[in-house]
């Protein structure tokens, strides 16, 4: 993490560039496949008393443990390679940028979700959600600016 030392006093510059370089991508890529894994295992094992505690239906917790299980495989796949392949890479982004929006829908357009603990669990991974989204989408236009300065100096 040497790059997160930054004399200028620019931590957050520094910051971001240790998580979006692509030592710093495959961090972010472990990080959201391993919690996407645990919302998983948390929505389709508990499904009934997490939805009694949270005041949601557990048909939308074991709908969303379902829906997360291709997106885990996807972020471990891409954090197991040397570069993530942008296409890849680009599919996670929107799918977690999908997710966010439909968390909102959910707090914001529906009923599903009627306790104070749902509503603040849904907002917390959210957030979370739009943290690593944010940073994978950062990484992937670093390295797609890093190709395009190696196609205009080879030309």
């Amino acid at each position: 993490m040497q790059a997160m030392f930054n004399p200028s006093g620019d931590h957050t510059m520094a910051f971001i560039d240790a998580f979006t370089s692509p030592g710093g991508l495959r961090r972010v890529l472990w990080a959201d496949a391993a919690a996407g894994a645990g919302m998983a295992a948390l929505h389709l094992a508990a499904a009934a008393p997490l939805a009694e505690w949270l005041g949601m239906s557990p048909r939308l917790l074991l709908a969303s443990g379902w829906l997360l299980l291709p997106f885990v495989l996807l972020a471990g796949s891409l954090a197991l390679r040397r570069e993530a392949a942008g296409g890849a890479l680009a599919l996670l982004v929107a799918g977690n940028f999908l997710w966010v929006l439909a968390s909102a829908v959910v707090l914001w357009g529906t009923t599903w979700v009627t306790g104070g603990w749902g509503q603040a669990y849904v907002a917390v991974q959210a957030v979370a959600v739009l943290a690593l989204a944010e940073l994978q989408w950062m990484a992937l236009r670093r390295a797609r600016v890093a190709v395009q300065g190696v196609r205009a100096a080879v030309s």
